[in-house]
């Protein structure tokens, strides 16, 4: 059974739908370590209405911070500080899906980030938007995480921009899974549709 790790270039991006795409794809279960902001609407909540089959399992998160910041900001405001001993895989025999909080390294306290909580058996997804700065940015986390020895994957979510992706799959020669395309809405069946089209890739 494998671990896959998603994250982003930037927040918004869309990891949240990929994530349930590739839980439903997988009929993996879904883990969100920390969320910040939203507790009522997160993102567990969120994958759980998008996910279909009834083999998935939503693990609670280690870290449910009141403010939609930084998780160490959000912390900060809670009166808490994170520490990485609290963040613990949970145990499945099912392959997992794990969504991040934004970026590599977003500060998860004085001296840690998300990076440091992705190990390296892990699959890293990385999922890319197009907007000014993308390549940039894509370019900066998929290096980051090849110099660290993942195992990098992109995703590439919103309209497409060829010579954005081109440039991204030649300076990265890491595997493109495939493109969320900027739906009218997201709902069962377009996640299921996804589903069929990137299981083969993962």
């Amino acid at each position: 059974m494998n671990t896959y790790f998603v994250t982003g270039i930037s927040t918004e991006v869309g990891k949240t739908v990929a994530s349930a795409i590739l839980v439903e794809a997988l009929q993996a279960d879904y883990w969100k370590p920390i969320q910040a902001g939203d507790l009522d609407h997160s993102d567990t909540h969120k994958v759980e209405k998008l996910v279909s089959n009834s083999k998935t399992k939503f693990h609670p998160n280690s870290y449910a911070l009141k403010t939609p910041m930084s998780p160490h900001a959000a912390a900060k405001i809670d009166g808490i500080e994170i520490d990485l001993k609290q963040i613990q895989k949970p145990k499945t025999k099912n392959n997992l899906v794990i969504e991040g909080a934004g970026g590599l390294l977003v500060p998860l306290n004085e001296r840690q980030t998300i990076l440091d909580i992705i190990k390296p058996t892990y699959k890293v997804i990385v999922v890319s938007r197009h907007y000014l700065g993308s390549i940039n940015h894509t370019l900066l986390t998929v290096n980051l995480l090849k110099e660290k020895g993942f195992n990098v994957s992109i995703i590439f979510s919103g309209n497409e921009h060829k010579s954005t992706e081109d440039i991204i799959k030649k300076m990265t020669n890491v595997s493109v899974i495939g493109r969320i395309d900027e739906e009218p809405y997201f709902d069962k069946n377009v996640v299921k549709e996804y589903a069929e089209l990137f299981k083969d890739k993962l």
